[in-house]
């Protein structure tokens, strides 16, 4: 096993632990929500307000079904982190092997089922007719790339709960990068439209996870499986089922609440989708940092816990949770003096209407950045702990917030009641994650 790429975060400074794995994997997240950003400002910017309205309205549908391929691969390594810090190196094997036999069966399935629906579920949205055509069309080719987005996330996982975020970093650049030269290629020399955009991102996604794979196969001896290990296990599997498709379900319960907004913001015109899709790009580069520290708190959290080392994972929660407030002021005051001027990068000035209503959008959500930091910290620590069930809880609780306020606030106050949702669903889901994490720290101090 090599020391140089793992990283065993059951001994040492928490602080010092989780801020050196958080800061890779922040740039990471980073990157990502770049060439998402690319890809937004370069169709706002040369095919118009309408095409970025509509790759705008797939937003939420695109979360529920590619947050639960994500939320599915980051629930397979726990176990995978858990029998790490445990130092069983034979179990930690065949939780990787069966999550990669698990997520062949999940990829195919959904791929199959989400493309037959696709224009049926754009109805149900009510999606504007003049941008529907679009809006299909992007995310129709957005759920092709499925296998995709389970390739990369569920190796990119798998290196991170041996402690190593920097490796995934590297290919995430190279995705980057590759991501915005393809937008050029397929939008501006190939005139493919919002389909060009749409296949961008999903080749760029296939060549991340391909990097990823082959770096994971020729660097970590500890992942050199052994042809019996191969062998599919149904103990195995449950125990990864227990943990993924709670993870998945809980992205994906979150997002119907989303779907449920969207639903609401599209009867309000195509001007509001551009808003809000323009101040959700801008608002989710912004909080990339409480992703990485959600993702950092699973692994971290997982290897303590399989090492026993439950008074660590309180003490790595409050030390992450610190981090969470001084970022959330500083985001909050360069948003409250700047936030117009990012809202630029997507359409022309002339578009003042739809810039204020961005600048709104921003600000409201800025200033409940904190709430928004524990929802992720200590939701994934919970989920690292192995209680994955419970984050379900929590995605039903922001679910019930945003669709309370898609029902019936937003037709009643319109587009500001829509600026809300996010910071309501927030909340509400810190009422139930606080005392849940206290819960599993009890239950889990009667088992060591």
């Amino acid at each position: 096993m090599s020391k140089s790429v793992t990283k065993d975060m059951t001994v040492g400074s928490p602080m010092r632990l989780i801020v050196s794995f958080f800061i890779p994997l922040l740039l990471g997240m980073l990157f990502q929500q770049f060439y998402s950003m690319m890809d937004t400002i370069i169709v706002g910017r040369c095919l118009g307000v309408n095409a970025l309205a509509a790759v705008g309205s797939t937003g939420s549908v695109n979360f529920m079904i590619i947050g639960f391929c994500m939320g599915v691969c980051n629930g397979f390594a726990i176990p995978v982190a858990q029998r790490f810090g445990a130092k069983d190196q034979t179990g930690l094997r065949k939780f990787v092997a069966n999550s990669v036999w698990l997520s062949i069966v999940f990829a195919v399935i959904m791929t199959i089922v989400t493309c037959i629906l696709c224009r049926q579920i754009m109805t149900w949205m009510r999606t504007p007719a003049d941008i529907f055509e679009d809006a299909n069309t992007y995310i129709f080719i957005i759920f092709i790339g499925i296998p995709a987005t389970y390739l990369y996330n569920l190796v990119s996982g798998i290196i991170r709960s041996l402690g190593d975020s920097r490796s995934p970093l590297f290919f995430l650049i190279v995705s980057s990068v590759l991501n915005i030269g393809l937008d050029f290629l397929f939008i501006l020399t190939f005139h493919m439209g919002v389909a060009g955009a749409a296949w961008a991102t999903v080749i760029s996604q296939a060549v991340s996870g391909i990097g990823c794979l082959f770096y994971m196969k020729h660097k970590f001896e500890i992942l050199k499986i052994r042809p019996e290990e191969w062998k599919m296990d149904t103990k195995y599997m449950k125990i990864l089922c227990g943990m993924g498709i709670p993870m998945g379900l809980q992205y994906s319960i979150t997002a119907i609440g989303s779907v449920i907004l969207q639903t609401a913001v599209n009867t309000l015109g195509s001007s509001a989708v551009a808003a809000i899709t323009a101040g959700s790009k801008v608002s989710m580069f912004f909080c990339c940092p409480y992703d990485a520290m959600g993702s950092t708190m699973a692994t971290y959290a997982g290897q303590n816990v399989g090492a026993g080392k439950l008074d660590r994972v309180k003490k790595g929660m409050l030390s992450c949770c610190l981090l969470g407030l001084i970022y959330a002021v500083l985001a909050f005051v360069f948003l409250f003096f700047f936030g117009r001027y990012t809202a630029l990068l997507f359409m022309e000035a002339s578009e003042k209407a739809i810039l204020g209503n961005v600048t709104t959008f921003l600000l409201i959500n800025s200033a409940f950045f904190f709430p928004l930091s524990l929802v992720n910290i200590i939701r994934f620590t919970i989920q690292g702990m192995g209680y994955s069930v419970l984050a379900i809880c929590a995605g039903i609780c922001e679910m019930v917030a945003r669709s309370i306020v898609g029902f019936v606030f937003v037709p009643m106050w319109g587009f500001v009641a829509a600026c809300f949702a996010s910071p309501v669903a927030w909340i509400c889901a810190d009422i139930f994650l606080i005392p849940a994490f206290f819960y599993c720290l009890r239950r889990l101090k009667k088992v060591y």
